[in-house]
């Protein structure tokens, strides 16, 4: 079931590059929904199979490849990358539905969508850390690709800057697997043969500072956060959908599953020191936002701060603050997958993303009154207004860290106001007031720019209402994240209890 997961999109993406160029743009389009349409199914199909309450990996597929080398073809799925798989078929499914109706060179466009969506699967799915490093490095030549053909007017720069930190990130990451493998002594890459628990505390904190690097950037965390908003203003709305939503998640995951998974003890260690990073990410990210006037790069740096919480309840390493680590990944995905659809949307209807020059578009005759108050809706789900996602995870965040960091998580709360400060004041200007001379005369919204939106909106909803129904799937496996050390004890002590299996 796992390799079907692969094989679908690869056997789809070298059947695309088959098919004439000249086919429509359109039929293009209609071949990759199918085909992710059924990937989503699939993937929703391991949830009725899932248990929960089993700690692991559970659809286990292991097979020899290159055993000289000590690489494995080795999948599975657990709690961690269960969510993060169906966000990733979920959002490329949207990603593509919100692709424009005429595309130059759809065959190379589409093939690169199904490609991405291989690699980023595969990277979830994978239980070697060989294994994990190709699919980790085969996302970054589709997503260069997107970036430098159909980006923006200075998208060779914003494709070449991608290119460059994404590189770095990897041989970081090598680096430390290399180091844990020969460290170890161990004979293979499979996660079940290293035991990098049993080396010095010196050498795990070197491992730890690679890894941690590495994936900073991807998340990305201040200081290595300069690349994300180049890409987001000169990415299209699809490829944006898809780098917010998805692709930043290949950082959070590896930062659980390797950093905290594998070096418990040194990221004990460490945490006080990476939860200062993760303030700073949230208030520079914040404070950044406030003072953009492009849309789209508001919601980009609004992503850097949201992604700092991440760092916040990873560093406290309490079973509910992990937890909440997975929450916030989903709900960030969520939201800022929806934030990028409508801005999109009123880039392309309006002409321009400058708030200053926007004003009125929730004028219900001339303007764009449900793509506004969809826009409302995403802000107040981003802000943390209860009732949405955004709500959910973020306080999941700040109970599981305040016992532990709690000057900290206050800071971090900060962060939280000033979310509703900068996105308070983009849609005061932009849809309030008196309509703009500028924006006169939009052309009508046509329902494929709404559905999207509209889908995001309910699971905003619906997983604000009834969080057991995101959290429960990760809950034992969080558990088992819990480094064995003095933070373990307290979270003990301070944690609410896990989230039983209840009914609504």
């Amino acid at each position: 079931m796992l390799s079907a997961l692969l094989l679908i999109p690869l056997i789809a993406a070298m059947m695309t590059c088959l098919l004439p160029q000249s086919l429509p743009s359109s039929r293009f389009r209609s071949i990759s929904v199918v085909v992710l349409t059924a990937l989503l199914g699939l993937s929703l199909s391991l949830v009725v199979n899932f248990d929960p309450h089993v700690g692991g990996m559970q659809f286990t597929e292991q097979l020899p490849w290159v055993d000289w080398l000590g690489l494995s073809y080795h999948l599975g799925v657990d709690g961690i990358s269960l969510p993060l798989i169906i966000l990733n078929q979920l959002l490329t499914l949207i990603a593509i539905l919100s692709s424009p109706d005429k595309l130059e060179r759809p065959r190379l466009y589409y093939s690169l969508m199904l490609v991405l969506n291989l690699s980023v699967t595969g990277a979830f799915l994978s239980q070697d850390l060989l294994l994990f490093f190709i699919f980790y490095e085969l996302e970054l030549i589709p997503l260069y690709l997107l970036i430098a053909i159909w980006g923006g007017a200075r998208r060779n720069y914003a494709a070449t800057k991608f290119l460059l930190y994404t590189a770095t990130s990897g041989i970081f990451i090598l680096a430390a697997f290399l180091g844990l493998v020969w460290l170890t002594g161990a004979s293979s890459f499979d996660y079940r043969v290293l035991a990098p628990g049993t080396l010095p505390l010196a050498s795990q904190l070197i491992l730890l500072t690679g890894l941690f690097i590495g994936f900073a950037i991807k998340i990305p965390i201040f200081p290595f956060h300069t690349w994300l908003p180049d890409a987001h203003v000169e990415a299209s709305t699809s490829v944006s959908v898809l780098l917010a939503g998805v692709l930043l998640k290949l950082g959070t995951y590896g930062l659980l599953r390797f950093c905290v998974g594998m070096l418990p003890e040194a990221w004990s260690v460490a945490a006080p020191v990476l939860v200062i990073f993760a303030v700073i990410s949230v208030l520079y990210g914040a404070l950044t936002a406030i003072a953009q006037q492009d849309m789209k790069k508001m919601v980009a740096y609004s992503s850097i701060a949201h992604m700092g919480y991440i760092l916040l309840a990873a560093a406290a390493g309490t079973h509910l603050s992990l937890l909440a680590a997975i929450a916030q990944s989903v709900s960030h995905g969520l939201i800022s997958a929806m934030l990028f659809l409508l801005v999109g949307v009123v880039g392309k209807k309006t002409g321009t993303r400058d708030i200053d020059k926007l004003c009125g578009l929730l004028n219900p005759e001339r303007g764009l009154p449900i793509i506004g108050s969809l826009m409302i809706v995403g802000v107040m789900a981003s802000s943390g207004i209860p009732g949405m996602v955004g709500f959910v995870s973020e306080f999941l965040v700040f109970r599981g860290s305040f016992p532990v960091f709690p000057v900290a998580t206050l800071l971090c709360l900060v962060g939280t106001g000033l979310t509703a400060v900068y996105f308070l004041l983009m849609v005061n200007r932009v849809f309030f007031g008196r309509l703009s001379d500028v924006v006169m005369n939009l052309p009508p919204v046509q329902w494929g720019d709404r559905i999207p939106a509209l889908v995001l909106t309910v699971l905003l909803v619906v997983f604000g209402l009834q969080p057991n129904w995101l959290v429960r799937w990760s809950d034992t496996d969080a558990a088992r994240l819990v480094p064995p050390v003095a933070v373990a004890q307290l979270s003990s002590a301070v944690d609410a209890p896990s989230f039983p299996s209840a009914n609504p």
